[in-house]
């Protein structure tokens, strides 16, 4: 156990801050999951920019890499696009 005081307080914050990261993170796993389960190119095409922009929102707070948000974005957009096809 810590002996500081603040090291006490770091593990409170580390604690709360990785509650925190995943939940986003399942939140989003979820939505990109709904979103290849759809059936029709239309309600695909509504909710891709919603789910862009949360897989945006968690590399830009490091929640995930950059370069894995950039694949996941790719092949959602490719899977809408083939769904219009």
């Amino acid at each position: 156990m810590a002996n500081h005081a603040s090291a006490i307080k770091r593990i409170r914050q580390t604690a709360v801050r990785r509650l925190r990261n995943r939940y986003q993170l399942k939140t989003t796993k979820t939505l990109i999951k709904r979103l290849k389960a759809l059936g029709t190119a239309d309600e695909a095409r509504l909710m891709l920019p919603s789910v862009l922009s949360k897989i945006d929102k968690l590399a830009k707070k490091h929640i995930i890499h950059a370069n894995k948000a950039a694949r996941q974005k790719s092949q959602l957009a490719r899977k809408v696009a083939a769904m219009a096809a």
